[in-house]
């Protein structure tokens, strides 16, 4: 997780042919961006996966001060993937879970590749991982 003052992105390559189409440039300020993987091992408990991934984000949101959180697959750098379908239904439990606790929540363009713009302060807890 990193803590932006500002992060943008530009769909650019498109992986997924379910994916909609998208061209729009987004930003984001103030925001915990969540670069997270789904391991072929969380298909076996949605649930308690979807508890611990909220329950991180909201103590990592708050160490930064901040109730503004993006989530952006990152599943390209991992050897253990899960399927599209369950990380997509993953992010979108979460955000609803996220915005239920009165989060501003909101996903990168699912089925990407894009170009990213990361402004980040330098301070410890601006960067944190969790693995779990």
């Amino acid at each position: 997780m990193i803590y932006c003052s500002e992060f943008g992105y530009t769909p650019r390559v498109k992986t997924l042919d379910t994916a909609d189409d998208l061209t729009e440039t987004k930003i984001f300020k103030n925001t915990l961006v969540a670069f997270i993987q789904a391991e072929e091992k969380d298909e076996e408990n949605i649930g308690g996966v979807e508890k611990k991934l909220v329950k991180n984000l909201k103590w990592a949101a708050k160490k930064n001060e901040s109730k503004n959180v993006l989530l952006h697959s990152f599943a390209h750098l991992s050897e253990s993937k899960a399927t599209p379908e369950f990380t997509k239904e993953l992010f979108d439990k979460t955000e609803a879970r996220m915005k239920n606790a009165e989060y501003e929540c909101d996903q990168t363009a699912f089925g990407y590749f894009m170009d990213l713009n990361v402004q980040a302060p330098g301070y410890s807890q601006a960067r944190i991982f969790k693995s779990f």
